[in-house]
């Protein structure tokens, strides 16, 4: 065999194909798709936990709120106990039924509105009344409901030993009325917001007590003082 030249085989080298180079635009692209994907995975995920802490913290501050309507709910009392000059009387708070008139009374009894109230018109079989001497009117008009009383249907929501205020009575005056018997002829005047679960005898002797032709009692009687509770 013929020995190649130096000279040939420089030549033939020469002649060799050259792997191709990946030029700096392809890589640039690449590198820019992997940032890319890596940046939208990423964005996903902080928005993915986010939205996750999000409702979290929405439905903590949904259960929170709740708590706080229970709670308030519970911190208000269920109880008053009216001290009269004849001894207490327990009245259930109506707060469910009533709860706009029971929260103004509330706010009264702390501001010592009812301390020394007194029952200024007692009419027998009918009703006792405090907090306003001209609240009850014409004194023929009571009178004469008084003794129409027993003719009409009796009505659930004004029994006997139901604690009311009036409905058209001085807005500045709070006045209490105790009813010693059905009254449903006061149905359209009477905002009735508790009743009487303990101290039905105190009632009966304040409605015992001697008046004059005006249904005022000859002899002061009265509230002492109120105490609210939330458990009796």
């Amino acid at each position: 065999m013929a020995r190649i030249k130096p000279q040939a085989l420089l030549i033939q080298s020469k002649k060799k194909k050259v792997p191709s180079r990946i030029s700096a635009t392809t890589i640039v692209i690449c590198t820019s798709i992997v940032a890319l994907i890596i940046l939208l995975f990423t964005t996903y995920r902080h928005w993915s936990r986010r939205s996750r802490d999000q409702t979290g913290t929405a439905q903590s501050v949904f259960e929170d709120t709740n708590a706080f309507i229970d709670s308030k709910k519970y911190d208000i009392p269920g109880y008053a106990i009216l001290n009269t000059s004849k001894g207490p009387v327990v009245v259930k708070l109506f707060k469910d039924g009533s709860p706009h008139i029971v929260d103004k009374f509330i706010d009264l009894c702390q501001k010592g509105h009812f301390k020394g109230m007194p029952f200024d018109h007692v009419i027998k079989n009918y009703v006792i009344h405090g907090g306003n001497s001209e609240g009850l009117g014409a004194a023929e008009d009571w009178t004469s409901k008084g003794k129409l009383h027993g003719q009409l249907a009796t009505s659930p929501k004004h029994e006997a030993f139901m604690l009311g205020t009036s409905k058209t009575g001085d807005k500045k005056v709070f006045e209490l009325y105790i009813t010693t018997a059905p009254i449903p002829d006061l149905t359209d005047k009477l905002l009735v917001f508790g009743r009487v679960i303990k101290g039905e005898d105190v009632v009966q002797e304040i409605e015992e007590v001697d008046t004059d032709e005006h249904y005022q009692p000859k002899s002061p009687i009265g509230i002492i003082n109120v105490t609210l509770k939330r458990e009796v």
